[in-house]
């Protein structure tokens, strides 16, 4: 089954012509390329699977392109030589790493919801991404975007070797020609197009089919049903939120290595792992990550009865339910996010 991201073309306008540019000075040169800053840390996100490490990533990327800007020949457009720089920068960082999972990615089967649960700290997990709110308004570049930051395709792309994410992130989400590719990761354009091959096998037997779609969060549908979930949390009503899980659905919260499938077993974890116990121990805040819905959850601190930072969920919404939540269990993410600390 072909991959959403072959068929939608959507950041073709985004790229610019090779035409050479201006010479600038080193300073002049550094502020203007801070236009293209959020595109790169989309990229370094696709790379590594880690805001916080594609924030660092960027940071070195125009460390080095200021460096070596005397050595800049106009060949390309500035916004190309960067993608270029950000690239090696993040395969020369991902050399002797581990991919970055969700536990469903693990190869472990279901856990039994009453089981017990355990933190894996000694494991590097799959991070969300905030999401731009001054993006173009092209409904199919809105799309594309959101598509090629999607969780689900986030964590397919921690299947490839880092060489081959680069490939697959820059021939089908930048839509660069195999030899522009071949250039910026020093191999020949027959390795590209075999590395290509191989990515998109692996990425079709892991990753969201063509059909997979989600309903976009700006949506009616997409609101009303996010209003429910967070209402039923906060009102402490799990007979109301199990009515609001497709019979597929999957729930996982890392750094905890197990995950749950079913609306039953999801509310039975939500009922007996869940240090809430009453109406108002929960509290949300609505936002959006990785193109997709998404709320901060805050739990109410008995000692101070203050609710404090506890995880941040970004959800899969469909047009019959909610299919996926990943509860990110990292209270430093909601800064991130522009979300207080505590309510």
């Amino acid at each position: 089954m072909s991959h959403p991201l072959r068929t939608l073309g959507h950041v073709s306008v985004l790229r610019e012509d090779a035409a050479a540019t201006p010479a600038l000075s080193r300073d002049a040169f550094l502020a203007d390329a801070q236009r293209h800053r959020r595109e790169l840390l989309a990229h370094c996100y696709r790379m590594t699977g880690s805001l916080h490490d594609a924030e660092d990533l960027v940071q070195e990327t125009y460390l080095r392109a200021w460096k070596a800007y005397d050595n800049f020949e106009g060949k390309s457009s500035v916004r190309t030589w960067l993608y270029r720089i950000a690239t090696n920068t993040c395969l020369t960082s991902l050399e002797g790493r581990q991919r970055r999972p969700l536990p469903s990615g693990l190869g472990q089967p279901a856990a039994d919801p009453q089981a017990e649960i355990s933190e894996r700290t000694d494991t590097a997990w799959l991070e969300p991404l905030p999401d731009v709110h001054d993006a173009p308004g092209d409904p199919q570049t809105i799309v594309g975007s959101r598509e090629s930051v999607r969780l689900a395709f986030i964590a397919a792309l921690q299947h490839l070797s880092p060489r081959q994410r680069a490939v697959l992130v820059l021939r089908d989400v930048l839509q660069w020609k195999a030899a522009e590719v071949g250039e910026a990761v020093g191999t020949s354009t027959a390795a590209v197009n075999s590395l290509l091959q191989r990515a998109r096998a692996q990425l079709d037997a892991v990753g969201p089919s063509q059909d997979d779609v989600l309903v976009a969060p700006e949506s009616d549908e997409a609101k009303d049903l996010l209003a429910k979930y967070v209402n039923a949390f906060e009102s402490y009503d799990m007979d109301a939120l199990v009515e609001l899980f497709t019979a597929d659905s999957v729930w996982e919260m890392p750094p905890f290595d197990t995950w749950y499938s079913g609306p039953r077993d999801i509310v039975e974890l939500s009922r007996f792992k869940c240090p809430a116990e009453h109406p108002g121990d929960m509290r949300f805040v609505v936002t959006t990550a990785n193109g997709q819905s998404a709320a901060g959850m805050y739990m109410r601190n008995p000692e101070t009865g203050r609710h404090e930072a506890f995880q941040l969920h970004v959800l899969d919404i469909k047009p019959d339910g909610i299919s996926h939540v990943v509860a990110f269990m990292d209270p430093t993410l909601f800064e991130k996010f522009d979300l207080p600390a505590h309510l």
